[in-house]
């Protein structure tokens, strides 16, 4: 990799990142842009100024201005969602509870558009993720648990049937309710 930095004006070096400016969201912003033209003192008294505490010491003038612009930025447009917050909240009292983190939960987003075929007792079912919903065989369905039900005859996890959780075994099944088509 090239190292060497070229100066009088020239373009950054292979390895350079980009200028935290080019990556601030509304680059107008006058708040921002005054920000990439503080010095390192700056920079720093801004950091306790949002922050409320002494930037850590050995923070590069990059990093400072970066987090500062998020600072800045999130102040103005919103920070995380309350979900993400309590998510995070849970996941660091695991960690001090345990010094482990717990697993990644698994999330599968599914498209409008897509089809999932399980094989069950010997025939194929197909089914079509909808916008809102599920479609198998003409009939719409709420959600995928309420169609594996339907398909079983038992209470499954639907994202469990279809195969869509990471380490996916079968669950003891329970009899599910008559009306569980959506």
């Amino acid at each position: 990799m090239i190292r060497a930095r070229k100066r009088l004006g020239s373009a950054p070096a292979v390895d350079e990142a980009p200028p935290a400016t080019m990556l601030l969201a509304d680059p107008s912003s006058e708040r921002l842009v005054a920000l990439a033209r503080l010095d390192l003192d700056g920079l720093r008294r801004e950091w306790r100024r949002l922050y409320r505490a002494a930037p850590p010491a050995r923070l590069s003038r990059d990093l400072l201005l970066r987090s500062v612009a998020h600072r800045l930025q999130e102040d103005a447009l919103g920070g995380l969602r309350s979900a993400a917050k309590r998510r995070l909240a849970g996941l660091a009292r695991a960690l001090a509870a345990n010094g482990k983190s717990p697993p990644a939960r698994a999330t599968t987003r599914l498209k409008p558009g897509t089809t999932l075929v399980r094989e069950w007792h010997g025939r194929t079912h197909t089914v079509l993720v909808l916008a809102k919903g599920f479609e198998h065989e003409g009939q719409h369905y709420a959600s995928l648990t309420r169609l594996a039900c339907a398909i079983t005859g038992a209470h499954w996890s639907g994202p469990r049937f279809f195969g869509l959780l990471r380490n996916a075994r079968p669950a003891a099944a329970a009899t599910c309710g008559a009306a569980d088509a959506g």
